[in-house]
């Protein structure tokens, strides 16, 4: 004999997706935001170095490679902090001398948020748009780097459904 649960009628169950119907999307676009994974948006290359890298050094590297956001990772590739253009102007600039020669660990952004390559493009932008950043790390379920997602690489998938 079973037992009513107290509060819970029986036969009230109602499924809650038995009317699911997908998403009508407006354009191509849209739906490439909302049902693609990242995994499919050119995220490489993508330079990465050790926290141990001296700040000069990483400059050195983002002026010859002609980028504005260096990843910062273990031996492991999981990331640890990202070093930007931002972090050279509010970090490093006033005082170069006294900082050029430390690891760049002490003037990184630690923490960096991050999406990852299953995440929708539109989590990516929206994570980008709210927190003010230019770039962002794309992470593996491991929590491995396999990409960054910055400016002109929106721009490119953007204007692959322009152009169409």
């Amino acid at each position: 004999m079973r037992r009513k649960r107290k509060g819970i009628q029986q036969g009230a169950y109602e499924d809650p997706l038995k009317d699911y119907s997908p998403p009508q999307f407006e354009d191509d676009l849209e739906q490439a935001l909302c049902d693609t994974e990242l995994a499919t948006v050119d995220m490489k290359p993508f330079d990465a170095i050790s926290p141990k890298t001296k700040v000069i050094d990483a400059m050195k590297n983002m002026a010859e490679l002609g980028i504005a956001c260096l990843m910062v990772a273990r031996d492991d590739g999981k990331i640890v902090g990202v070093f930007t253009e931002r972090d050279v102007l509010e970090k490093v600039a006033e005082d170069f001398e006294q900082v050029k020669n430390l690891p760049v660990r002490v003037v990184m952004t630690t923490n960096p948020i991050c999406a990852y390559e299953m995440d929708l493009p539109a989590k990516a932008l929206n994570l980008m748009a709210t927190g003010g950043f230019r770039h962002i790390p794309i992470l593996d379920a491991d929590d491995h780097i396999v990409g960054i997602l910055g400016p002109r690489r929106v721009t490119r998938f953007l204007q692959t459904y322009f152009t169409n």
